[in-house]
């Protein structure tokens, strides 16, 4: 089966595309993820913390929001967008865990 996929954030560079054609056996969104992994290897560390899809990636289908058991329909359009995880401090390879809103001093 065919799917639209459009990837967002740093899966565009690892895909090589916005949007892509992606030609699988189908089945839910979790599949048509692992699907993109194949077909993009560069894909998985944005997409998999281990065997498991990152808690942040979002999904959806059809323009809806879609969840990784969702079957997706032959002729759907996936959208798959890896939130953007926290970075290190720089030059001292520590997270920033302030939360949300904190600003940097100094």
């Amino acid at each position: 089966m065919e799917t639209e996929v459009t990837v967002y954030g740093p899966l565009r560079s690892a895909t090589g595309a916005k949007t892509m054609t992606l030609e699988w056996s189908g089945g839910t969104v979790a599949d048509a993820i692992a699907a993109v992994v194949d077909a993009y290897p560069r894909a998985e560390p944005h997409l998999y913390d281990g065997d498991d899809v990152r808690p942040s990636v979002r999904a959806s289908l059809d323009g809806g929001r879609a969840g990784l058991a969702d079957r997706v329909p032959d002729g759907a359009s996936l959208s798959i967008v890896p939130a953007v995880q926290g970075g290190a401090e720089e030059g001292t390879g520590e997270t920033d865990d302030r939360g949300p809103g904190a600003r940097a001093s100094g």
